[in-house]
């Protein structure tokens, strides 16, 4: 209700080509702008029903019961390169071997069904096993198509700090232990107990040493894109009016996006911070994050909060360094791009914040020096309650 155009919510940037490609087809956009309206409106209501019944505990409460890591039984490797690694003009090649297909076929709206089910298993579905087939084919032949002619190219880079912990926030360290960026975390707050649950209330900040701990920890920042080209290859089959091709190349630079973050995350763990030396994985584990830490993103469900992101990119010169900017909403560009923090530590796992309160709301916002207003606009999405009715 606060925008004049269509506003579509989908789960992952991957299927965003489908729904655009709806919304350009006159004969289709009013039926199906008229569709989601009447369906985000029930949802409006009935998400605003069920946040009344809802419980949650205070912002104090929940960091009294964060994650406790004995800090005994654990001794964070030392990076073997601290500081800022950048990888310009990086091998293409080097990806391919990392790309997460399934996301792919997502794209195309081909999804088998069990036990055909992912990659290459998708290709046996009696289905959609055939057109699969075929779109894989023709995706291999662009592919190489943007190695040899040298279509799209990719840009990293990467830093590894000393880093601490107080409170919520993760304080990135230089040499001299003295604050180069604080890094502001999210603590969920949803009611555990109601569900019998004695877990922790997490924040990412629990998988770091806190300040005054003797222990000497790091923090990774990381930022990578291989949309440089993209638009450029799109114009030309825009030219050719092949749309077909257009939705193929943006489809292929967001998996090779996703491949370089998951092969420089590969590297980090075994080269460049080195905690997992002898890490031996194939392409199916890596992608069940089988291995050892995470790579939580701001603005996803560990840290919703975008504006972290201006912190990443000032610590490490991001877009000076690698062209890769930061637009007025947030957003990355070029679009397939991919940024976020490595954790290093065994407990590390992903989890979601969930709806935050007004109590945590204000103490974040002052942590960061920013009005609750503003804040409030950030962080919309995971807020347990209706800031218009706060007023």
């Amino acid at each position: 209700p606060k925008y004049s155009q269509p506003t579509i919510h989908v789960l992952d940037a991957s299927k965003s080509a489908v729904v655009v490609s709806t919304l350009l087809d006159e004969d289709a956009k009013e039926e199906y702008t008229e569709d989601i309206a009447e369906e985000y409106d029930d949802i409006r209501t009935d998400h605003y029903h069920n946040l009344k019944d809802r419980k949650y505990v205070t912002l104090k409460q929940a960091q009294q019961r964060s994650l406790n890591i004995d800090l005994s039984r654990y001794t964070p490797v030392h990076p073997n390169k601290l500081g800022v690694t950048v990888l310009s003009n990086y091998d293409i090649t080097r990806l391919i071997p990392y790309i997460d297909w399934k996301p792919f076929f997502d794209v195309w709206q081909l999804r088998g069904k069990y036990p055909n089910r992912g990659y290459p298993k998708i290709f046996n579905d009696t289905q959609v096993g055939p057109e699969a087939k075929r779109v894989f084919d023709e995706a291999q032949e662009m592919l190489q198509r943007i190695v040899k002619e040298g279509l799209l190219r990719a840009e990293g880079i990467v830093g590894i700090y000393q880093a601490q912990t107080t409170g919520d926030d993760i304080q990135v360290l230089d040499d001299n232990r003295s604050v180069l960026a604080t890094l502001f975390g999210l603590r969920q707050q949803a009611d555990k107990s109601s569900t019998g649950s004695n877990s922790p209330y997490m924040c990412l900040s629990d998988f770091i040493a806190p300040a005054g701990s003797g222990v000497d920890d790091y923090v990774g920042v990381f930022a990578v894109s291989v949309g440089f080209g993209c638009k450029e290859l799109c114009d030309k089959f825009k030219e050719d009016n092949d749309d077909y091709s257009v939705i193929m190349a943006k489809a292929l630079a967001d998996r090779l996006a996703e491949a370089f973050a998951e092969e420089l995350h590969e590297r980090v763990r075994k080269e460049i911070w080195g905690y997992v030396e002898l890490e031996t994985m194939d392409s199916a584990d890596l992608h069940k994050i089988k291995y050892q830490g995470i790579r939580p993103a701001p603005g996803y469900p560990s840290q919703p909060d975008h504006t972290e992101k201006l912190t990443m990119w000032e610590l490490m010169n991001i877009e000076s360094l690698t062209g890769i900017k930061l637009t007025e909403s947030l957003a990355m560009y070029p679009p397939a791009s991919v940024s976020g923090l490595y954790f290093a530590h065994p407990s590390a796992s992903y989890f979601a914040v969930g709806k935050i309160c007004k109590d945590q709301v204000i103490d974040y916002a002052g942590r960061k020096g920013m009005s609750v207003s503003e804040m409030e606009k950030w962080l919309g999405p995971i807020l347990a309650y209706d800031p218009d009715e706060s007023l």
